[in-house]
């Protein structure tokens, strides 16, 4: 749907994208690149696979229960869920990443998403990608859409000696979503694309945001501001 209450196809969507002639385009990952929630994905194929001990697993669940049930702020919860990885090496977590990606998440792409991304990248738009996802993920599927891994912004811990650490250098979520842009591009973004609250920020501060699949709360927040809203879900069979 657009502003407006007309319908958009898949093709008239990117057609409407593309002619804007974005510089610099921003796309949140899980619910906007793909279906799902990715970052919960692969904690849990983690926790299944006994990547974690038993003590450390029992304490994650019980947060990420906590965190289901209001008690547990999203910041601390996306920090905490990629800090059970501390000791592992980085190389391991990058395959794990590739496997969980392809067998779990890549059938749930939005195809006309990464046809966007390809025209727009084929145009000469700079493209990001910013999730509150730990970076072994995010980078994983961002490549799917020609997003390179120094511009994926995503939860991240400090790596000594290939060794990750329980260090967070970053977990952007809400507005901690802009401030990562404004620390690493650093220039006004043309375009974002998000589906959440947790984007408003960023979108709020784009020269045209892009609501995609949105939550209830977005797609209210994007009707009364006139924001260009696209259901991808609708046009998959």
């Amino acid at each position: 749907m657009q502003a407006g209450g007309s319908t958009l196809t898949a093709q008239e969507f990117v057609e409407e994208v593309v002619r804007t002639r974005p510089r610099i385009a921003v796309f949140d990952c899980d619910g906007t690149l793909w279906q799902g929630d990715s970052g919960m994905g692969f904690f849990y194929w983690e926790l299944a696979r006994n990547y974690v001990s038993p003590e450390v697993e029992r304490a994650i669940r019980a947060r990420y229960d906590g965190y289901l049930a209001g008690k547990v702020d999203e910041l601390s919860i996306c920090g905490e869920m990629i800090q059970i990885n501390q000791g592992v090496p980085e190389q391991r977590l990058r395959e794990a990443a590739r496997e969980f990606f392809a067998a779990e998440v890549r059938e749930r792409i939005f195809p006309e998403m990464q046809e966007l991304t390809r025209r727009l990248a084929s145009d000469g738009c700079e493209l990001w990608a910013v999730s509150s996802t730990n970076n072994w993920v995010v980078e994983a599927g961002a490549a799917e859409f020609g997003i390179r891994p120094e511009r994926c912004l995503a939860a991240t811990l400090e790596v000594r000696d290939g060794i990750v650490t329980s260090k967070l250098l970053k977990v952007p979520t809400d507005e901690l979503k802009q401030t990562a842009i404004e620390e690493f591009i650093g220039r006004r973004v043309d375009a974002v694309f998000g589906n959440s609250m947790h984007d408003f920020a960023m979108l709020e501060q784009a020269a045209r945001p892009y609501a995609i699949n949105p939550n209830p709360d977005l797609a209210e927040k994007a009707a009364e501001l006139g924001w260009t809203t696209y259901f991808p879900l609708q046009n998959r069979k």
